[in-house]
């Protein structure tokens, strides 16, 4: 029955009491997005200047025409439920696929015990808090322990765990690399979850075999749940970026406490079809996977099979980078020497140092229609107020090369 207690009349506001909320929810940070939106809607581009967006990390680089063929091809498929699980051909493609990138020894990666699909990797980014994060840890309140800019989703996934977010900075002087290790002991007797992502998202930086070492080995000492995304992995200048299953396997393929998440949005262009995969602690993906039953979203069985060919075809890979690598090549001929400007090992975004990050991205919108993210948007103030991303912005290099050509130029004239 439906009554006037649980409906509201049209045009009215539903404001709920404060008492049926969730409180954790007032502590999430505002989403940058929104941030943006509010920052620049007061504004007017140029009318004479095609808006270009580099705010959103969405490649604008073609997928491979199987892609569709694909889909089309098990259309019939919708009509069935998912399993969460994936399908074995698909966990197959990934497993042979983590073998080739990674030169794994045959046999570490169990298809059927150490890998679980994901619709993308946001949503299981955040939901392998809620696996990982216990009630308490050493007594207290649990830490989770990210980079400092962060990746919003993995602290909205540590306060709604129950967790206390600790923002560890990744500077220049740091080489962009935050110095877990550094921390007083009695954070990390807390920590209950860290957070990595390699190539960074936004600097670029790229963790070597030492450092993803040092991870997790003091991920054991203090028995905390490693989560590294590896999502840009494929993207890079010269070197392929090294995975932490490397690393495990050099440990007699000891995978305890260790995940990684790889995404075919940034490898394959495919960010709608929300496909992705997280490999490693079989005990862990058995709690992950049972989880996934209850508040999980598989992939459609089209969708699994068009991702395993996906997973199991290189040469899109090789030709995405190409673009990349040209455009980065622009970027440096256009900007080098102003704002800062480095090439970034891995990823696709642009750090550019521009004194102050909200004032230049205003600025951008204002006189040139090019609409950035400030860096201050994707970070955290320290103990001394101090946001290491404050002076910064973002610069997404995900449109074709001659739509960049013109953005970075104009990026050049504004600011300069």
């Amino acid at each position: 029955m439906t009554t006037q207690s649980n409906i509201t009349q049209q045009g009215e506001q539903f404001s709920p009491s404060r008492n049926i909320i969730n409180p954790r929810l007032d502590a999430l940070p505002d989403y940058p997005f929104e941030r943006l939106r509010d920052l620049l809607d007061p504004l007017v581009p140029p009318a004479d200047l095609a808006p270009i967006a580099l705010s959103l990390g969405e490649p604008q680089h073609p997928y491979p025409d199987f892609v569709g063929e694909i889909l089309h091809a098990n259309r019939h498929l919708y009509g069935k439920y998912p399993p969460v699980a994936g399908t074995p051909d698909f966990r197959r493609a990934v497993a042979d696929w983590l073998n080739r990138r990674y030169e794994l020894p045959d046999g570490m990666v169990d298809p059927d015990r150490h890998i679980a699909p994901c619709a993308g990797t946001r949503e299981a980014l955040f939901r392998t808090a809620f696996m990982a994060v216990p009630p308490t840890k050493a007594g207290q309140q649990p830490v989770v322990l990210m980079p400092n800019p962060f990746y919003q989703c993995y602290a909205g996934a540590a306060i709604a765990a129950g967790a206390e977010p600790i923002f560890v900075s990744a500077r220049a002087e740091n080489g962009f690399l935050p110095d877990f290790a550094g921390l007083n002991e009695s954070i990390l007797e807390r920590t209950a979850l860290v957070y990595f992502c390699t190539p960074g998202n936004p600097q670029g930086a790229v963790a070597d075999l030492t450092y993803l070492e040092n991870l997790v080995a003091l991920s054991r000492k203090y028995d905390f749940t490693l989560v590294v995304d590896e999502c840009y992995a494929e993207i890079y200048n010269d070197a392929p970026p090294p995975g932490t299953l490397q690393i495990c396997a050099a440990n007699s393929g000891d995978m305890s406490g260790i995940l990684v998440f790889h995404s075919l949005s940034k490898r394959s262009n495919v960010a709608g079809l929300r496909s992705g995969f997280v490999a490693g602690d079989g005990e862990l993906l058995m709690l992950f996977r049972r989880l996934s039953e209850y508040g999980g979203s598989p992939s459609p069985l089209p969708v699994y099979a068009a991702a395993t060919a996906l997973w199991q075809d290189e040469d899109h890979v090789v030709a995405n980078r190409a673009l990349y690598v040209e455009k980065f090549d622009m970027a440096e001929r256009i900007l080098s020497n102003r704002f800062g400007f480095y090439r970034p090992q891995g990823g696709f975004f642009l750090w550019l140092d521009v004194g102050d990050g909200e004032a230049a991205t205003k600025e951008l919108w204002a006189r040139a229609a090019i609409r950035v993210l400030p860096g201050a948007y994707l970070s955290a103030d320290d103990d001394v107020d101090n946001n290491p991303g404050k002076n910064y912005i973002r610069v997404a290099m995900v449109h074709e090369k001659s739509i960049m050509e013109d953005a970075l130029t104009r990026i050049a004239d504004t600011l300069s």
